[in-house]
This record gives structure tokens, C-alpha cells and sequence, in this order.
């Protein structure tokens, strides 16, 4: 089939997400200028660089939904973010936290996870994951939109501060990707765990 994505695809579900698979998933704690832990899941979400490193995740959604609103205005407001990886174990309070709440309410304990400090960042690390990225906003990156409701928007951060539990890592000091077993988002309400792992060397 081929269609043109202004005209619809005529599928019972959008396949679009579908065919850009898998997608790590950003799961991205921020805090209010008033000191409110906040955390969501996002889907669209990668490194972009890593001289410095820095990542992205993109915040697309109704304006009024409370994830995209609340973490797009935390960071713009404060500066900072953390993005914790999601793991398979973690994939029920990972969905959790993608509830849309009231801007007081505090996902880590909707989710009952636990909030730990990051070193140089304000927003807490997820405790439980074994793997955190400390951020500081660099700039947002609005996209156009079709509908007027919607916001396209691209968050950038700079990668400043990195945590790896130490089980995570080998005895020659590499990331065991295949043992944390990250979560990844594939289309619908689909998912996937890293499991298997193979390498290839690159053309001379």
C-alpha cells in the first residue's frame, strides 16, 4: 500500500509509529519552579550527540494533556531534567506515570517509586532504574502542527551528569545492555525488551 499521510491511511489503527520501531523510551523527571516532582514516559526520545552528550525527546500531544504540558513547562521553567531508563521490570510503573494528573500530584508515588537526589541536578533520579541521565536544557525545538490543539515540540538537553548501577556493567567495563533489559515502544500500545545482543564490525 501507499498512501499520503494528509489524506489517511485508511487502516483501522495509524501504522506510522509502527514502522519506526523500536523507540527507546525517555522516561523524563522534572520538577516545578515550585519543587514538584514530575515524571512521564516519552517515546520519541535519542541521543543526538555525543561531543558533549546530549539527547532529545519530543513532547507532542493536545496542549491540555497534563504530561506534555507539565514537563515541557518544568523544564523550560527550571532548566533541568533526568532521563531514567525503563526497563522491563519497571514497565507497570513506567506506564503508570503516563497518566495524565493534576500538576500536584507526584508520579513517583502514583507509581510507588522511589525519588532519589541526583548530584547536580534538581529533579530525582527513579531509584529503581539502573540508569539515570542528568540533563540541562538547551533549547526547545517547536514543530509545525496540524492541528491547532496539538504541540509539536522538540526538548534538547545536554547530558551533564551519568549513573550506572555497577551490576550493570561487565568485568572488562561495558554496559550489559541485554542484562537491564530496557524497554523499548513499538506501534499501538505495543512494547519490546532488549534481550538479544550481536555485534558487527564496521567496513574498513
Amino acid at each position: 500500500m501507499f498512501y499520503e499521510p494528509k489524506d489517511g491511511h485508511g487502516l483501522p489503527h495509524n501504522p506510522f509509529k509502527s514502522l519506526i520501531v523500536p523507540r527507546p523510551i525517555g522516561w523524563i523527571s522534572t520538577v516545578s519552579a515550585d519543587g514538584i516532582a514530575n515524571l512521564a514516559p516519552f517515546s520519541f526520545f535519542n541521543g543526538v550527540s555525543d561531543t558533549p552528550p546530549a539527547v532529545m525527546f519530543a513532547a507532542n500531544g493536545r496542549i491540555n494533556q497534563g504530561r506534555l504540558k507539565d514537563t515541557l513547562t518544568n523544564v523550560e521553567a527550571t532548566g533541568e531534567f533526568v532521563v531514567n531508563l525503563a526497563t522491563e521490570a519497571l514497565s507497570d510503573e513506567m506506564n503508570a506515570t503516563s497518566a495524565s494528573v493534576d500538576p500536584e500530584v507526584d508520579e513517583f508515588a502514583l507509581a510507588g517509586l522511589t525519588a532519589t537526589p541526583s548530584r547536580i541536578v534538581k529533579p530525582p533520579r527513579v531509584a529503581q532504574s539502573p540508569a539515570q541521565l542528568e540533563c540541562r536544557y538547551l533549547q526547545t525545538v517547536d514543530l509545525a502542527s496540524s492541528d491547532p490543539d496539538i504541540r509539536n515540540a522538540v526538548v534538547l538537553g545536554e547530558v551533564i551528569g551519568i549513573h550506572i548501577a555497577d551490576e550493570a556493567l561487565t568485568a572488562e567495563g561495558r554496559v550489559d545492555t541485554a542484562l537491564m533489559r530496557p524497554l523499548a515502544r513499538l506501534g499501538y500500545m505495543e512494547y519490546t525488551v532488549v534481550e538479544k545482543v550481536f555485534s558487527l564490525d564496521r567496513p574498513a
